[in-house]
């Protein structure tokens, strides 16, 4: 039986100093800043570093924490097929830019989540837009 799940998308990083981590990922690991935002109270930044998913760094998640997000066509699907492995819903559904979203818990505790990801170009979209103004258009400082 196969996965319900496509790939990898993001690995979602609590931190605790957005800039000063977004400064190390950059200058000690070569990461790429691909968009950072800040909005609702919150500030998040993608970075790439390398093949594989985007690393959302982001100030308004428990740290130390890693929430891997998988890509599905089918949420509902995806949904029905974990809770009959023993998952369960860890918050309800929610609209984030690239689509509808849901975290799930397994057995042991550990959270993953679910995104149909409807709107996959949303956040780069929105960084390149010079109008929005809840870009962040400051280089990391590097340490």
């Amino acid at each position: 039986m196969s996965a319900p799940f496509g790939d990898l998308l993001y690995l979602y990083v609590g931190v605790a100093d957005l800039g000063g981590d977004l400064g190390f990922y950059v200058g000690a690991l070569g990461a790429e800043l691909v968009w950072r935002f800040r909005a609702f109270g919150a500030e998040v930044a993608a970075v790439r570093l390398g093949p594989g998913p985007l690393v959302l760094l982001a100030d308004h998640r428990p740290v130390p924490s890693v929430l891997p997000i998988w890509s599905v066509d089918d949420l509902e699907v995806a949904y029905a097929r974990l809770e009959e492995s023993g998952w369960t819903t860890a918050s309800g559904r929610v609209e984030v830019p690239d689509g509808p979203c849901l975290v799930m818990t397994d057995p042991s505790g550990n959270e993953i989540a679910l995104l149909h990801q409807i709107r996959p170009d949303a956040m780069p979209a929105a960084y390149r837009d010079p109008d929005n103004e809840r870009a962040v258009r400051v280089e990391p400082e590097i340490p």
